[in-house]
């Protein structure tokens, strides 16, 4: 599957990459001398009384929240994913599940692998959900209110990165409502995350579809991005998760209606690719096809349109078009600023859509 893409955010000179599994990558783990590995280490007892209390916050979340937490193979790579109910559904992210369509699913706590089955996905949303075929022994995870969350909370990231099952990481809440993109492979928009949480917890390959926990042991994300400087390469201590509130109502659709039916997202109603100049920097977002009776249709808005800017936001690539579309609201009326094939300008009021579930 090869879970690489890159992805862009909206004001900073970061590129984002979403956070995905890299299949048949194994760790190698040394150990020292024969008298380091046989030596027994002592459990300190000297440390202060604050630092022992959260040492066993960390404990007592990590035994309760790392059963629910699954590894997810699929014949081209792996991710993560948590249990959603004792049914056997887990959610995940779509760029974990791809194409496929059957899976290998297996528990934190071991034993054989699981045959599971794709329920369906949302990938606007970057959100899918799977059903194990036996789901004998589950424990599905608690989820919290993302609403609720404080920056400055501490969190911990449980997923499988690099392959290595069950692993935790520990960060804060580092900033709230953030909207982040992600990128294909072959450069086209992917999935724009809305209200996402900014961690400071390591994220790496394979923890896409994990858990983002707080200290009472709800999941309050699902770890999705991490984000790379395009000069510097992965920057450390910043990644992104999808909030729990939209997962877990991505996740109520799809087990009341087999899919999403609202996906609570503004369109225009337009297909774009990214415009350039002659010299190669993007102008805008470039319509290629227009949905018939759509917002955008009723505006006049054209195939080979360009569109430069929405609500006085400008829109330089298709990516940021996503980014800013995706903090408004269906039905919602805004102003869109057009290039037009003649190299004439116009701006149009736009009756905003609701976007489809599948796009």
């Amino acid at each position: 599957m090869g879970f690489s893409r890159a992805v862009t955010r909206m004001a900073a000179a970061l590129a984002l990459v979403a956070v995905t599994s890299c299949g048949g990558m194994a760790g190698s783990l040394r150990g020292g001398t024969p008298a380091a590995r046989t030596a027994t280490a002592s459990p300190s007892v000297s440390g202060a009384p604050e630092a022992v209390a959260l040492e066993s916050s960390f404990e007592r979340v990590i035994k309760r929240v790392l059963p629910a937490i699954v590894q997810i193979t699929t014949t081209t790579g792996l991710g993560s994913g948590v249990v959603y109910d004792t049914a056997g559904h887990i959610v995940t992210n779509a760029h974990v599940v791809g194409k496929a369509r059957e899976f290998q699913v297996t528990l934190a706590t071991g034993g054989k692998p699981r045959r599971a089955t794709l329920v369906n996905a949302f990938p606007a949303g970057d959100l899918a959900m799977i059903k194990v075929d036996d789901p004998s022994g589950l424990t599905p995870a608690t989820f919290g209110r993302s609403a609720q969350l404080q920056v400055g909370q501490i969190v911990l990231a449980m997923g499988n990165p690099l392959g290595f099952s069950g692993s935790v990481t520990q960060g804060i809440v580092s900033a709230l409502g953030r909207t982040v993109s992600g990128q294909g492979p072959t450069g086209t928009p992917g999935a724009t995350i809305t209200n996402a949480i900014q961690t400071s917890a390591p994220i790496n390959p394979g923890n896409s579809g994990g858990a983002l926990v707080d200290l009472s042991g709800k999941v309050i994300g699902i770890p999705t991005l991490a984000a790379v400087d395009p000069e510097l390469g992965a920057a450390p201590g910043i990644g992104f998760a999808i909030p729990s509130d939209t997962a877990t109502d991505v996740a109520g659709q799809i087990i009341k209606f087999g899919r999403v039916v609202n996906s609570r997202r503004a369109a225009l109603g337009v297909r774009v690719g990214t415009a350039v100049d002659a010299d190669g920097n993007p102008i805008g977002a470039v319509v290629g096809a227009v949905t018939p009776g759509s917002g955008a249709q009723q505006a006049g808005i054209k195939p080979g349109d360009v569109i430069v800017s929405v609500g006085g936001v400008p829109t330089p690539t298709a990516n940021a078009l996503s980014q800013v579309l995706a903090t408004l609201r269906p039905g919602d009326k805004t102003q869109v600023r057009v290039l037009h094939p003649d190299a004439q300008t116009s701006t149009v009021t736009v009756t905003l859509n609701e976007l489809p579930p599948t796009e």
